[in-house]
């Protein structure tokens, strides 16, 4: 039976899941799109439209909702009648979002652990202060919830599964994301700036020596040389994923590196030297509130306006270690994705195309049943192989090298 479909959000990674949602809609039901401000999914509806993406005659229509309203999206999810939940808003709505999704029944998909407003960088690991809070529930009523089904995280957790499958021992796991591509403007962030700059102003945690250590930001880079974008600077940073890998694989050590130039580092260590990347709001002289986080996201290009004038490519994958026959071995599993063939596909930059790619394959195997749990699962915790089978279909195929970065490279089923 097809599944209906509720994609909750309207930003750039929300474009990207609503056309793949229609390309694919052979597999689906009816699809709908809710967030705060209608006009928006509306616009993304129409670019469906006007794109001919609907593979077969069917349903797309748009909804107004307040996603930080577990009733409103409960009522929602009823009037519907959504049996998949694609929740693509901010990470602020998630735990209201799983919530409608307990209360109704419906699966849930996510791309990112749970955030609060006020609170930056949760003590470790994340995903327990939020989501593995209502696992037993979920197992209880029969709720199929997959946490992280982005790319990073999400992709990489199951290119992590699919290397520690192949081995007898794992002893480390590092992702790597790199993005080489250029949108042309002075300064601007990739996905909202907010949850951008959230991510990179509090404790780096990493796991190491099977313990939890910490850094800070920009304390620890190092040079990857990487398939197609070559060597790239990465640094060590904090990220959804270390949270569920150092949990499901306790003996590896997990990190988690980011690509970034001298240019932002230098934007972004004056803007939070200044206090504009704090989350607590302070009064102007005129006795205004406000919250200088809010403020910055405010003049800051809307990163979906980057994507007409995005160039270059993305690589993303997983450098695992470990040990098979007691011999040392090494696997890199990763992806390529180009801006440009994103943006004339779907009309956005590469880095949402990646994000929201994913947790449409997932929903497509939780319709089929290969995924449908029911019961709460980060993507380690699920086979891998069925979803890059879809990945390779829908437009991020999957690549591995033997022997490490720079080893032989084949197609991950080669």
């Amino acid at each position: 039976m097809k599944k209906n479909v509720l994609i909750i959000g309207a930003g750039g990674v929300a474009q990207v899941v609503a056309h793949k949602c229609a390309q694919n809609n052979d597999v689906f039901g009816a699809l709908h799109i809710a967030s705060r401000t209608k006009s928006k999914c509306d616009a993304i509806v129409a670019s469906v439209h006007e794109k001919k993406a609907m593979k077969v005659d069917g349903t797309f229509d748009t909804h107004e909702v307040n996603a930080r309203d577990t009733a409103a999206v409960t009522d929602l999810i009823r009037k519907v009648d959504a049996q998949i939940v694609i929740n693509v808003g901010s990470a602020f709505v998630n735990m209201y979002v799983l919530d409608a999704c307990i209360e109704t029944g419906a699966a849930y998909i996510d791309t990112a652990i749970h955030e609060e407003p006020e609170k930056i960088c949760e003590t470790p690991p994340w995903y327990a202060n939020y989501e593995w809070k209502r696992r037993d529930t979920c197992t209880e009523k029969g709720i199929t919830a997959i946490l992280g089904a982005g790319f990073d995280p999400g992709v990489v957790n199951a290119y992590a599964r699919f290397a520690i499958d192949q081995m007898d021992e794992v002893k480390s796991i590092d992702i790597v994301d790199i993005n080489a591509g250029s949108h042309g403007r002075y300064f601007a962030t990739n996905f909202d700036p907010e949850i951008n700059f959230r991510e990179f102003t509090g404790t780096v945690y990493y796991w190491e020596d099977q313990k939890w250590k910490e850094t800070s930001m920009f304390a620890s880079g190092k040079t990857w040389d990487l398939p197609v974008v070559g060597p790239s600077k990465a640094y060590q940073s904090g990220h959804d994923e270390v949270h569920s890998l150092a949990t499901n694989y306790p003996q590896a050590d997990v990190r988690f590196w980011m690509g970034f130039g001298d240019h932002y580092i230098n934007v972004f260590t004056v803007l939070k030297s200044l206090g504009l990347l704090s989350e607590q709001p302070v009064k102007t002289a005129e006795g205004q509130e406000v919250v200088p986080l809010k403020v910055v996201k405010a003049v800051l290009p809307d990163p979906s306006s980057l994507a007409p004038d995005y160039t270059g490519k993305t690589c993303i994958g997983d450098l695992v270690k470990g040990t098979k026959d007691g011999k040392d071995v090494e696997l890199f599993v990763y992806n390529v994705a180009d801006h440009k063939e994103a943006y004339e596909e779907v009309g956005s930059q590469g880095i949402s195309y990646t994000a929201g790619v994913p947790p449409v394959a997932a929903a497509m195997l939780v319709a089929s049943g290969e995924w449908d749990a029911k019961t709460m699962k980060n993507v380690e915790e699920l086979d891998p192989k069925p979803f890059f089978t879809i990945l390779d279909k829908i437009g991020l195929p999957t690549r591995v090298q033997i022997g490490g970065i720079g080893g032989e490279d084949k197609a991950w089923n080669a």
